[in-house]
């Protein structure tokens, strides 16, 4: 495999994570903030209502979780292409 096609594998690969943790937190965000609001608002968190949570704090902590996942789906990938230091 010449360095071309390891780095287009590597970009494919890439945004292929890319769009599976966007989704993820646009679900997280929009979903459970927004469409599912009503039907989350039936379970309480710490005395807040579970839709009002996620829209206030969920998502944003989904977020981090998600930055550390993409961290170590590419450390793995650096390593599989040979692009790790």
């Amino acid at each position: 495999m010449t360095d071309k096609e390891k780095a287009i594998a590597y970009w494919k690969e890439n945004v292929k994570y890319l769009v599976g943790l966007l989704v993820v937190w646009f679900i997280v965000s929009y979903g459970a903030g927004i469409l599912f609001k009503d039907e989350l608002n039936t379970i309480r968190l710490g005395g807040f209502k579970l839709g009002f949570w996620f829209a206030q704090q969920g998502s944003i902590y989904t977020f981090v979780i998600l930055i550390f996942i993409y961290v170590r789906l590419m450390n793995k990938l650096d390593k599989k292409y040979g692009f790790d230091e």
